[in-house]
């Protein structure tokens, strides 16, 4: 039986998965995570596991010596005021851990608005956003950390993540899909499932300094997505809302950016065959079995 000893900063979503996927793989699992509350000690399907207070610069003590013990560690907390709130408290701690593999989760945000057109790893990033701002400084926090530290880091910029409890079908039947059109705007989107199974990937193909877009086959159109989901649904007469009509300023900053984001090096590398290559097989699988 192989054995990890991975440390999560934050314990969301899509550590979890990748947790599930570890044990469904049926690794030896030594976890340590941390979260915005108190610390204490939690169970996470069937593993015992120490879960740190860490909120902005205040953080319990105790977790530091569990991350000199960590080889894995797994980076999804957001920056925070355009800081890396890991590399500003704990990249001394991480540099004599015995660590052998970082994953910085950032987002494909980095990118900006490319009019529709396709990106890649190698593309411009020009990002519009604060948030696409914070997640590059932090990107290049990390790089800068492997290049003079010679940390073992790589980076996964995620597109819009979507599982089998957070999707379009459960906001359609809650009624609060909105069908928003904007013309030739696209994004890219990710089953949480094929994350997971790319972050497995990836301890045993493992290569410092790199960067990988987490992005499934086929990028589309919001309005797209939402009336295909209405029709699985069997849901008619939705309400078209024009984007100058948005009251929202959060999806506004979203529907700012359009681009298709490329996944052939993520292919490539990890000879990678997504479980879900477009919404189409998420969305019927989603239906199937959760709805």
């Amino acid at each position: 039986m192989k054995s990890i000893n991975i440390f999560c900063f934050g314990f969301g979503q899509v550590a979890k998965s990748f947790i599930k996927k570890l044990i469904i793989e049926k690794y030896n699992i030594t976890l340590t995570a941390t979260s915005r509350n108190k610390s204490s000690k939690e169970n996470f399907n069937g593993i015992n596991f120490n879960n740190y207070l860490f909120d902005n610069d205040k953080f319990d003590n105790n977790l530091l010596l569990e991350l000199k013990e960590a080889n894995h560690i797994l980076v999804s907390i957001p920056p925070e005021k355009q800081d890396d709130l890991v590399v500003k408290n704990f990249s001394n701690f991480i540099k004599s851990s015995k660590v052998k593999w970082i994953t910085y989760l950032s987002s494909t945000s980095v990118y900006g608005d490319h009019k529709g057109e396709w990106v890649n790893e190698n593309s411009q990033t020009k990002p519009t956003s604060f948030k696409g701002i914070s997640r590059l400084r932090a990107e290049n926090l990390w790089l800068s950390l492997q290049i003079n530290k010679n940390l073992p880091v790589q980076i996964f910029r995620l597109s819009g993540i979507y599982s089998n409890e957070k999707n379009v079908l459960v906001r359609l039947k809650l009624g609060t899909a909105k069908l928003i059109s904007k013309k030739d705007h696209y994004f890219s989107r990710i089953h949480i499932e094929d994350i997971s199974n790319i972050l497995f990937k990836s301890l045993s193909k493992f290569k410092s300094g790199e960067i990988y877009n987490i992005a499934d086959d086929r990028p589309s159109p919001s309005e797209e997505i939402t009336l295909y989901g209405s029709k699985l649904l069997n849901i008619k007469n939705l309400e078209k809302i024009e984007i100058n009509n948005l009251e929202s300023e959060m999806l506004k900053n979203f529907y700012k950016d359009s681009k298709k984001i490329s996944n052939t090096k993520t292919k490539k590398y990890f000879s990678y065959s997504f479980k879900f290559p477009t919404y189409i097989e998420g969305l019927n699988y989603i239906r199937d079995n959760f709805i």
